[in-house]
């Protein structure tokens, strides 16, 4: 019989970058839901507080600092994380930065900077991640981003970046599949009261726009993607791997996104900016 897909009790739920917006959300779905739950991200005052929270919801929970581009950091939260709750389940890869850019204002530092958080970063996890997954039947989630398909200016970075993250998911889901592991993206659209959307629509009237954009005619929740991740985990998706789902209201159908006014007020935010 299938399993009730809101079910995870007894299993283990690592989430990289797990501590805020998303990727927090989805955490502490995977909590509420009955799982035991670890996380890391770069900030230990962070990683503190999201394993309190998660503790109130779940069974338990375990956090670690530690960045996603740095493998010895990455490998030894794991090693933690499995030596408190052994095997991993589910395994979700959010850690993300973004910022609004013309290609030409990009110095090649900052350009190599996102990628390495999110392209990078995504391989550190999953590669290091894989001696400790359960076999068969562990689950793969990569949080991406529409950027991966739809070429967006101010968005050069963040293009390529998930661009490449989308291509590791398909060919990790052909590579792992023989081992019982699926592998899946997850292309959250604009989610309300997330760092990510605030960067991306720095003002009132930038959001109302954006959420007029969307078909759905609204801004995306922190449940809307947290839920579809606990689809995706559940044996309700046992055949499903090597997709690339956007959870976004359709506004990935609308074509690229025209950033140049958020851009513009992003600029003029900022100390000592001028216009």
């Amino acid at each position: 019989m299938t399993a009730a897909v809101h079910d995870f009790s007894g299993r283990h739920v690592f989430v990289a970058g797990g501590t805020s917006g998303i990727n927090l959300g989805i955490a502490e779905a995977f909590a509420r839901a009955g799982a035991r739950v670890s996380v890391i991200s770069r900030s230990a005052d962070k990683v503190e507080a999201a394993v309190a929270g998660l503790k109130a919801l779940g069974p338990d929970a375990f956090g670690q600092a530690a960045d996603v581009r740095e493998p010895e950091a990455v490998a030894a939260a794991l090693q933690a994380a499995h030596g408190r709750f052994g095997d991993i389940d589910v395994l979700v890869s959010g850690a993300a930065g973004n910022f609004l850019a013309r290609a030409l204002d990009l110095s090649p530092r900052a350009f190599k900077t996102v990628v390495d958080i999110d392209l990078l970063g995504s391989f550190n996890v999953a590669r290091l991640a894989y001696d400790h997954l359960r076999k068969p039947g562990a689950v793969v989630l990569q949080i991406s981003a529409s950027q991966a398909f739809t070429p967006t200016p101010f968005q050069a970075h963040v293009c390529a970046a998930k661009a490449g993250v989308d291509m590791l998911t398909q060919v990790l889901a052909q590579e792992w599949g023989p081992a019982g592991v699926r592998v899946n993206s997850i292309v959250p659209g604009p989610i309300a009261d997330t760092e990510g959307l605030q960067r991306l629509a720095p003002t009132p009237e930038a959001l109302d726009a954006m959420a007029r954009r969307v078909p759905l005619q609204r801004l995306g929740r922190r449940d809307d993607i947290a839920r579809m991740a606990l689809v995706l985990a559940s044996d309700w998706a046992a055949y499903v791997t090597g997709v690339v789902l956007p959870v976004d209201g359709g506004l990935s159908l609308t074509g690229p996104r025209d950033f140049s006014a958020a851009a513009a007020a992003s600029v003029r935010a900022r100390p000592g900016a001028s216009a």
